[in-house]
């Protein structure tokens, strides 16, 4: 498998509130689907590709999620005293990431198939993207509701419209995090802007994705594992 040039930051700073209960006392990332953390998942398929640097960004129950990810190598930027978005999360991150690409990942879903990060580096052409997002077909997205985020043109393309989900994986360049004038914001402020210049590209995931943001997803996700 291809190594990673660049630096991951894996996102667990939300307060999981779809999840009821499950999270009155641990974060969202916390939560075991098939016995294990669902971070620790994600974490697996980031680590097969090696990346040079692993950071999470923690808010909601930070100190127990740093505590789990201590030994595991990953370095925590805690958000503070307010969360910040994804665009605004990453943002806060990059004295640790550094200022070139970046690979984010979400840490509530599940993927069967190819490794997403491993199909993005072979995707990835920086001379014409200035992000590449992992997308699953909707038939394939498993707890997904809706016709999709994206239509994905047969060069990579990608416009709002429905046939395919955005599966919470990506490679991006982060210079235009710097324009922006909010604190906290979400990745789609600038996902936008390069959309109007024909630079926000997707690949589609070759297997099954599961959206593990509610509590029906931890079955399903179970069952879909078990069926691999």
């Amino acid at each position: 498998m291809r190594h990673c040039p660049f630096p991951v930051l894996m996102f667990a700073a939300g307060f999981g509130t779809r999840m009821g209960t499950l999270t009155a006392d641990r974060p969202k990332p916390l939560i075991e689907v098939a016995g294990r953390a669902l971070i620790d998942h994600t974490l697996e398929l980031v680590t097969q590709v090696k990346p040079p640097r692993i950071a999470a960004n923690l808010h909601y129950r930070a100190p127990q999620l740093a505590a789990h990810l201590a030994p595991r190598g990953v370095t925590p930027v805690v958000e503070d005293p307010d969360i910040l978005e994804t665009g605004g999360g990453l943002r806060n991150a990059l004295p640790v990431l550094g200022d070139g690409p970046v690979i984010t990942t979400n840490t509530d879903a599940i993927w069967t198939g190819p490794n997403p990060l491993a199909a993005l580096l072979e995707a990835w052409r920086p001379d014409v993207m200035d992000a590449l997002l992992m997308c699953v077909p909707v038939a394939q997205a498993q707890e997904h509701s809706g016709d999709g985020d994206f239509t994905l043109a047969a060069d990579g393309r990608l416009r709002r419209g429905p046939g395919v989900v955005y599966g919470g994986i990506q490679i991006m360049k982060t210079d235009r995090l710097q324009a922006v004038a909010a604190r906290a914001f979400s990745l789609n402020v600038v996902w936008d802007e390069m959309l109007a210049d024909g630079r926000l590209y997707g690949v589609a995931h070759d297997g099954k994705w599961c959206d593990v943001g509610h509590p029906g997803g931890i079955g399903t996700a179970e069952r879909m594992i078990a069926d691999v």
